[in-house]
């Protein structure tokens, strides 16, 4: 395998001719908050449905104070139907945190970035390097399977490990500046040429010091889609739907006809006032929290 700095020959110059510069939240000027808020929004989301809604929530809340004061119940409309919306709370509460402890501005160091509500590790790194330039490994699937690719591997299983950090952070060059674009060209390279299942080795960089390239890929576990329709997450997001485009508080009788079994949205009505993503009034109505 290449050394850092070798590997960095390598793999800049490629990045800087395929890197997806469409993407938002990478236009210069972007702040500190705005990559957190990409980064919490891509967790369990397409880009291509982030994008978006980024940008109109940008436009409105484009500091963490400002979402800090917004009523929660414009937060979560504004979160709209991209799913597992406890995200949009924790976001929330981040603003408040950040606001309020940070003077508004967002820290570098991962360490205290992850004392952030729904900030974990891989998060944490990725404002600290795309957005502050500090040298991290920033580890998600498409990085884990490159790097293990590159030694020799087909895959790096199924979750990150310390391992896996300390087998992307050996590949990272010491001059910080540059080992922020390392990791940024690692993960681009993943999501655009060494697929999981269809690896395009011809178009990559670093082919021929690639343990893996030329190989054929496993076949693996088949990848059923996974069912939507009729499950809880539905549901959930059914009754979501109803109050975002509701007026104001939603009486029973219309939530009883978001969803026809009763056991389903019972279950999911008292799921969705658990995590704090709805609540009742006095007449016993449903709306967002105020």
């Amino acid at each position: 395998m290449l050394a850092p700095e070798r590997l960095a020959e390598r793999l800049l110059p490629w990045f800087d001719s395929h890197n997806r510069t469409d993407l938002p939240w990478r236009r210069p000027g972007t702040t500190a908050w705005g990559v957190l808020v990409s980064e919490v929004m891509s967790q369990q989301t397409q880009v291509a449905r982030v994008a978006p809604v980024w940008e109109a929530w940008m436009e409105r809340w484009p500091d963490p104070a400002d979402l800090a004061g917004a009523p929660t119940a414009e937060v979560l409309r504004a979160w709209g139907r991209m799913g597992y919306p406890r995200r949009a709370l924790r976001l929330q509460e981040c603003a408040r945190i950040v606001a309020e402890e940070h003077g508004g501005e967002v820290p570098a160091d991962p360490a205290e970035l992850e004392r952030l509500p729904g900030i974990g590790v891989y998060t944490a790194a990725a404002v600290a390097v795309f957005h502050y330039g500090r040298r991290h490994p920033v580890v998600d699937t498409n990085v884990r399977r490159v790097v293990a690719r590159l030694g020799g591997e087909a895959d790096a299983g199924t979750a990150t490990s310390k391992a896996d950090i300390a087998a992307a952070e050996a590949l990272l060059p010491r001059d910080a500046p540059t080992a922020a674009r390392v990791s940024l060209a690692l993960m681009e390279l993943g999501a655009l040429v060494c697929d999981a299942r269809r690896p395009e080795c011809g178009a990559c960089p670093v082919e021929d010091v690639c343990g893996f390239s030329g190989r054929e890929v496993p076949a693996g576990p088949s990848r059923k889609r996974q069912r939507y329709r009729g499950t809880n997450r539905h549901v959930r997001g059914e009754i979501m739907k109803a109050l975002r485009e509701a007026d104001g508080p939603v009486g029973r009788e219309r939530m009883d006809a978001v969803w026809p079994e009763a056991a389903m949205r019972e279950e999911a009505l008292g799921q969705l006032i658990g995590d704090g993503l709805i609540e009742t009034d006095e007449a016993g109505r449903f709306k967002f929290p105020s």
